[in-house]
């Protein structure tokens, strides 16, 4: 056996649980997790506080999704301090004061970007209002970290990729599918130490609940969150680039579609894409259709081919009637192994700290987030309308 083998193999050991010991539990709770409107929101209870010296300070603009609250744990997670924040809606305020009194709700988005002392600015802006904020965050000699999609057209990408090369800020898209999510921090590592030989092929499906009365009224209008793959695709898009290392790729085809919600004719609850890149090829679900009888706001998977074995992941439950979320399983040449994720950290926040301090991309590239959107957007625009029969 050489030794890149026993790397493996000691790897794989380390790594394996049983499946009575598998009971990995979801960074979430069960009430919040049944939340549709705001799928990662994270509880009041059991939040990450800041001990010691603050690494950074930062702040928040736009409290439009409830992905914010994520973000700023992620941030906090890492040696963030938040200083304040910003929002036009006195409810959304409310709540985030009520969840972070120690933030200072100030009355402008410039008392931000003219505070020398914040170097990070958060948002979950509405979707078509992120690119802008990023140029003004950017030209304010901050750096930005977006909630998905965190820009929403072409024209937008390439104004924010020249003002991101002008300025040399960092314009990061937390795509939270995979930098939170623990089994797939894991899938990450696993598929780095050998463990399915060379990647093939990514099977990325994202299913949510909709829950009408739940969402506010630009959710229903994709000229404001970009088209169903715009918006949630980007997880997808983003994880196959990064099992497959692809560091080219182009959109094979895509179609979309608004295929039971004609009372909302300017909505998108379905689409999927086909993709090829340098490193290997993709296939990408997502739609608006979990049912009330899903105990959880989506049966998220993905599926990553290898020539030696293949992972699977549910993310957020598995419906056979395991508890909680982050399901890894992984079948090689020998046997079928399920593992514990619920001890693995997510680093995105601390290393995105890293970044801002050292002016480093160990967090995520600028060119795999840019590609990311790029691909989101090109399927977005490009793709087929889905006819249904009446």
């Amino acid at each position: 056996m050489n030794k890149s083998q026993a790397n493996r193999r000691r790897f794989l050991k380390e790594s394996v649980t049983t499946a009575a010991g598998l009971a990995s539990l979801t960074v979430l709770p069960k009430e919040l997790l049944a939340t549709p409107a705001i799928p990662h929101f994270v509880p009041s209870t059991g939040s990450s506080r800041l001990k010691g010296a603050a690494r950074i300070r930062f702040s928040a603009i736009g409290l439009n999704h409830g992905h914010i609250y994520g973000q700023v744990e992620a941030v906090i997670r890492g040696g963030g301090q938040l200083v304040s924040f910003y929002a036009k809606e006195p409810d959304l305020a409310a709540a985030f004061t009520k969840r972070y009194p120690e933030a200072k709700l100030v009355k402008s988005e410039k008392e931000i970007l003219d505070d020398n002392s914040i170097q990070l600015v958060v948002s979950a802006a509405i979707p078509d209002e992120r690119a802008p904020l990023g140029i003004r965050v950017m030209k304010a000699g901050k750096d930005f970290m977006a909630d998905k999609p965190g820009i929403t057209t072409l024209e937008q990408l390439a104004e924010v990729r020249k003002v991101q090369k002008e300025t040399k800020r960092i314009y990061s898209i937390m795509y939270s599918e995979r930098l939170e999510n623990k089994a797939t921090i894991k899938a990450g590592e696993l598929v780095k130490a050998g463990a399915i030989g060379k990647v093939i092929q990514t099977i990325g499906l994202g299913p949510h609940r909709i829950t009408p009365k739940s969402r506010p009224e630009w959710f229903w209008d994709k000229q404001r969150f970009g088209g169903i793959i715009c918006d949630i695709a980007s997880h997808q898009f983003d994880q196959f680039l990064f099992f497959t290392g692809s560091t080219q790729a182009e959109v094979v085809a895509s179609q979309v579609g608004n295929t039971n919600h004609p009372q909302h004719p300017k909505f998108e609850d379905f689409g999927d894409a086909m993709v090829r890149g340098n490193g290997g090829t993709g296939y990408i679900r997502v739609d608006w259709f979990t049912p009330d009888g899903l105990n959880t706001w989506g049966d998220g998977r993905l599926t990553i081919l290898g020539t030696e074995g293949f992972i699977e992941i549910r993310k957020y439950v598995d419906i056979s009637g395991r508890e909680g979320g982050n399901h890894l399983f992984l079948v090689d040449n020998k046997e079928t192994k399920t593992i514990d994720c619920s001890q693995v950290e997510t680093p995105y926040g601390k290393l995105l700290i890293d970044d801002i301090l050292n002016r480093t991309e160990t967090a995520m590239t600028q060119a795999h987030c840019f590609l990311t959107t790029e691909l989101a957007l090109k399927a977005q625009k490009q793709a087929q309308d889905v006819k249904m029969k009446v």
